[in-house]
């Protein structure tokens, strides 16, 4: 079974801004595929679980903010016995161009909270990721600039990315080697 994650803050101050990129991709996944999240209390997140093909695997969007959103992915792992190979996390960069979609293996957390934290409760930083570029400000402090909502201009970039990710995400379900997938979807 694959865990495929979505990186974001919960409340509804958050939808829509560029740290909360990974849940925009994740609900854009869902949808393609029909299924709807729940809430489970005791993993700390909500889940959607997809049969593609006879391959399963779970959406997550965990529930305990970006800098915590370790304590949810070890405890879906733990629950449902899923290996750090079969996990994929989808998270925001700030260090790439606004829509450009970038597929690691492995890796550092490049400052992103939401991917250290995974990497100190897994006790490793090998777990695959989606980055998707929000740009960087050069006058607006990080952390005002990744709360921000895309204006309009970076949205069909975002779009597009989301439609990207999600074929990635595909065919990490249908377990295609993650390298053909990586230099097939990462861009530029």
């Amino acid at each position: 079974m694959k865990l495929i994650v979505g990186l974001g803050n919960p409340t509804k101050e958050y939808e829509g801004t560029r740290h909360n990129t990974g849940f925009i991709c994740l609900d854009y996944i869902a949808s393609k595929y029909n299924a709807s999240f729940s809430l489970d209390t005791s993993l700390k997140c909500v889940l959607a679980r997809v049969n593609v093909d006879g391959f399963k695997a779970i959406l997550m969007k965990p529930m305990t903010y970006m800098n915590l959103s370790g304590e949810a992915v070890l405890a879906v792992c733990n629950y449902y016995k899923i290996l750090l190979e079969d996990i994929i996390v989808i998270s925001d960069d700030l260090d790439s161009h606004p829509g450009r979609v970038r597929l690691r293996d492995s890796g550092s957390a490049g400052g992103h909270n939401g991917l250290k934290n995974i990497a100190l409760h897994m006790h490793s930083e090998n777990f695959k990721r989606i980055k998707i570029g929000i740009g960087r400000s050069n006058v607006i402090p990080v952390v005002d600039y990744v709360l921000q909502k895309f204006p309009e201009s970076e949205l069909a970039l975002i779009n597009e990315a989301k439609e990207q990710v999600y074929l990635a995400v595909n065919d990490f379900i249908h377990e295609i080697d993650f390298y053909k997938i990586a230099s097939k979807y990462s861009k530029k």
